[in-house]
């Protein structure tokens, strides 16, 4: 397994993170994958003086070298030689960018390479496109020195716009008054900023608003505090607009100095977070957003999706979520024509009952992430492994999905029999899912249950099924290429499961 290493110096932070590289793991998915194993991130402030006169100062640079000195060191420990080196466009305007950059990779043997803002549009896009599945967006990206807005539409690149000021900027020139007025007046600037944007003004109603970099994952996590949200997961949070104006409220009431103390924000992003506040609601009023979804991937994502999957860098996947489902199943070496297979039967069987079962199509995608990853806990503890399976799905990452049909999967995996179900733990998510939600799971549950066990050798013997329903029965039939018996028989368990989720008895053939 290769390991790779990305170190991205931006306007506010130097980051790094370390990821192992995966060969494909089936025929089924494009190109290879990716699993982040560590990381690390130092806040310098490189842009912090660069508006007065245009130069990056000698307490900057010694501080960013400082940092980058450290990384190689944990790069080093890993074994790690490729590291790949970018830096944000910002450095572009400072005058003593060469001369930066050369005493920078001197110093530390590294070779940064300085984005053009297409590069970073294209790779902050690449980085969207191939972790959300979200059709028709609008991207933005406020940093230290940018405001980065894009536009897709069917999962092509449309427009892109980069204003060239950021929060560092921002909360210089507007540093007077109180919070409330500093955010009148940048909301104010932002504004006119934007009427220069002329296809922003033409967004239609149908485009999700996506917030992707250092503030949204902040505003993300302070959301997530405040509604005591089930989910440790920041990418896919979805925010309403009811939901930032209270955080904006709030954060604008508070003198700067108490900003710091609001939790869930981190403390070196605390002077400059207003402004970003303030930048977001100008965009959001600009095109009448509803809501914010967040993402956690980025240009980082984006070089390690690139270098993974080679093909990303001409055309983004074409199933998100199945590349994603894929990674896990390949990182932790589960059988993956085993969980193919289940994943086949659950579905033939989804459809053979649905005038029985008469779910929404939206509930297949649960169920197909539930089917590939039903085998996951055994990696923890091949006893109580559907409870594992649960808390693998839960903490996956997956891309892709929903919060919903990620928590939705997780109790479909785990089943609903016996001690694995207990409706204090659905209680859990009640901000996420419903009660018709969970009339779904309990009949899903047994679909996968009895596809799993139609794979019990894990030899692929049963091929196929079709179902009557005749009265009070379910027949089952079987297509099988083999001896099935054991199949049947551990499948025939379940009967009494199935009558209570769909009120019939079950007959395997």
């Amino acid at each position: 397994m290769e390991k790779i290493a990305i170190i991205d110096l931006g306007s506010n932070s130097v980051r790094l993170v370390l990821a192992n590289i995966m060969p494909p793991g089936s025929a089924a998915v494009q190109g290879g994958h990716f699993v982040v194993f560590d990381e690390q991130r130092e806040s310098i402030k490189l842009g912090q003086d660069l508006e007065k006169d245009g130069y990056i100062k000698p307490v900057r640079i010694t501080q960013t070298i400082k940092a980058l000195k450290m990384f190689r060191k944990l790069c080093d420990s890993y074994g790690i030689e490729k590291i790949f080196c970018i830096a944000s466009n910002f450095l572009k305007r400072a005058k003593n960018q060469k001369s930066f950059v050369e005493e920078m990779n001197a110093a530390t043997g590294l070779k940064f390479k300085v984005s053009t803002e297409e590069e970073e549009a294209l790779n902050t896009y690449q980085g969207v496109i191939n972790s959300m599945d979200i059709p028709k967006g609008v991207i933005m990206d406020i940093s230290g020195a940018n405001l980065l807005l894009i536009q897709y539409n069917r999962r092509n690149l449309v427009n892109k716009e980069v204003i060239n000021i950021g929060t560092l900027a921002l909360s210089t020139i507007f540093n007077d008054g109180s919070g409330e007025e500093q955010a009148m007046l940048v909301e104010a600037y932002i504004a006119d900023q934007l009427k220069r944007v002329s296809w922003l003004g033409q967004v239609e109603s149908d485009y999700q608003f996506i917030g992707v970099g250092g503030s949204f994952r902040n505003l993300a996590k302070i959301g997530r505090r405040i509604r005591k949200y089930p989910i440790d997961m920041i990418h896919n949070y979805n925010m309403s607009k009811n939901e930032f104006d209270a955080i904006y409220k709030m954060v604008k009431a508070l003198p700067p100095g108490d900003r710091s103390k609001i939790k869930g924000l981190n403390q070196e992003r605390a002077d400059v977070f207003s402004v970003a506040l303030s930048a977001i609601n100008a965009v959001m009023k600009k095109c009448s957003f509803s809501n914010i979804v967040v993402s956690g991937a980025g240009i980082r994502e984006s070089l390690m999706f690139n270098y993974a999957v080679p093909q990303t860098m001409e055309k983004p996947l074409s199933d998100v979520l199945l590349h994603s489902a894929y990674t896990m199943m390949s990182y932790f070496d589960i059988n993956i024509p085993h969980a193919e297979h289940v994943c086949g039967l659950s579905i033939q069987l989804y459809k053979h009952l649905r005038v029985l079962h008469k779910l929404p199509r939206m509930y297949v995608k649960p169920l197909r992430i539930a089917a590939l990853l039903h085998d996951a806990g055994i990696k923890i503890k091949f006893y109580d492994k559907n409870k594992h399976s649960f808390y693998f799905i839960m903490n996956a990452n997956l891309y892709g999905v929903s919060h919903r049909d990620i928590v939705l999967a997780s109790f479909i995996a785990q089943g609903t029999k016996g001690d694995d179900f207990q409706m204090s733990d659905w209680n859990k998510y009640k901000d996420v899912v419903s009660e018709h939600d969970l009339v779904a799971v309990l009949k899903l549950s047994v679909i996968l249950s009895i596809a799993e066990s139609l794979d019990r050798t894990m030899s692929g013997t049963i091929k196929g099924l079709d179902c009557d329903v005749l009265g009070d029965s379910v027949i089952m039939k079987t297509i099988a290429d083999g001896d099935c018996k054991l199949e049947i028989k551990d499948a025939m368990k379940l009967a009494p499961d199935f009558a209570r989720a769909f009120r019939k008895n079950l007959d395997i053939l």
